[in-house]
């Protein structure tokens, strides 16, 4: 019995490995397919509850943006009808979805100072579903209650050592959770900075995007215990990567890559 687990465990885990855009091992459980209906679904959902700002200056700038960064992103994922809405909040937030969906709060548009601030924040979400982040803590979600299963069955009597030693078990999981989740927001933040710059947008406004955030301070929530990296940490790793993407970025406005979004 306790073979045949481990069997099937392993063998989900070798059907359902693939490589991040930046190189990360990631388990994904569910297609393609899957996932895009999901985001549709859940972008659908969103629509009917939240009012948005329709054919605004502010939907036509985020448009204007989403369509310089989408050339770079890869294979079928650049060819998709990417829908673009703008959403009536005033919280500073946005997001992506499998499906080709883009969202953005008028409160973000009223945050960022310039296109590029902007472009930095898009290219972070559309990151996010380029790596399958939102496939990988699905698959993450799905195998932890796998592996509680599992140890349920294989520790047999419901003792009280036995209730302990599940306990640690959700505890583990729970950290490689955050832990994953903290790696999906630094990986999309690479992605994202390196597609703006390859669109010509000034990569060093991301910086300064992040700048503005910790600004307006943070949810006095310990990073270790974040799902988020912190605003001190998102700037440092940001800096380390402009030795790479400067050069990417003037080579681009050399050669006549020249985004003008505006409100």
């Amino acid at each position: 019995m306790r073979k045949m687990i481990v069997l099937s465990c392993f063998s989900v885990l070798m059907v359902a490995c693939a490589v991040s855009p930046t190189g990360r091992k990631q388990v994904l459980l569910y297609s393609g397919n899957q996932m895009s209906q999901m985001g549709i679904a859940a972008y659908d959902n969103m629509k009917k509850e939240q009012p948005l700002l329709g054919s605004s200056k502010a939907t036509k700038y985020v448009r204007c943006i989403t369509d310089q960064l989408i050339p770079y992103l890869p294979g079928d994922m650049k060819n998709m009808n990417w829908e673009v809405n703008v959403f009536k909040d005033d919280s500073p937030n946005a997001f992506a979805l499998p499906g080709a969906k883009i969202g953005v709060n008028s409160g973000m548009i009223s945050l960022v100072d310039n296109q590029a601030m902007l472009a930095a924040v898009i290219g972070h979400e559309v990151g996010h579903v380029w790596a399958q982040h939102g496939n990988e803590r699905m698959s993450q979600g799905t195998l932890a209650q796998v592996g509680m299963t599992a140890a349920a069955i294989l520790a047999g009597e419901q003792t009280a050592e036995t209730q302990l030693a599940l306990g640690a078990l959700g505890l583990a999981t729970q950290g490689v959770v955050l832990k994953y989740s903290r790696d999906h927001e630094s990986e999309a933040d690479e992605i994202g900075l390196k597609m703006m710059a390859q669109a010509g947008f000034d990569p060093q406004q991301a910086v300064e995007l992040w700048k503005k955030m910790a600004a307006k301070g943070s949810s006095g929530v310990p990073e270790f215990f974040s799902t988020h990296p912190s605003e001190e940490t998102r700037i440092k790793d940001l800096n380390k990567l402009m030795n790479q993407v400067m050069p990417v970025f003037q080579q681009a406005r050399n050669s006549g890559v020249k985004p003008a979004c505006s409100l």
